[in-house]
């Protein structure tokens, strides 16, 4: 697999362990053939948020033993699929992305200067 390359042009980081997160569940928002959804933008993810995602059809929440998925609470960082985080931020709902953990691709989506205005405080 190629070298996987974040926002700000380093190598991407792992987004998160617990909960395991990715397309690949390796933590990493890695960019692969089969992510349709492209799981790419790694963020923290909000109450809102989470009722967003929850109100367009896509539980986050509600833990699935089957998939040894916890469901997700505020601050739990987790691969966002691209378009749903801009789906989510065109309604005004922001879950902070974490730069380093996100991968380029979301570049053809959107602005370095968009990401860094709703990055997490820490980056």
């Amino acid at each position: 697999m190629k070298k996987q390359i974040n926002v700000l042009g380093g190598p991407l980081e792992q987004c998160s362990l617990d909960p395991l997160t990715g397309f690949f569940r390796d933590g990493c928002c890695s960019l692969g053939l089969n992510d349709t959804g492209k799981h790419i933008v790694c963020a923290e993810v909000t109450r809102e948020f989470l009722e967003f995602s929850l109100e367009q059809g896509n539980d986050l929440v509600s833990p699935r033993p089957e998939f040894q998925f916890r469901g997700l609470v505020p601050g739990d960082r987790w691969c966002l699929c691209a378009l749903r985080w801009l789906e989510a931020a065109q309604q005004g709902v922001f879950a902070p992305i974490v730069l380093n953990a996100t991968h380029e691709k979301i570049l053809d989506y959107l602005s370095l200067e968009t990401l860094i205005l709703h990055s997490v405080s820490s980056d």
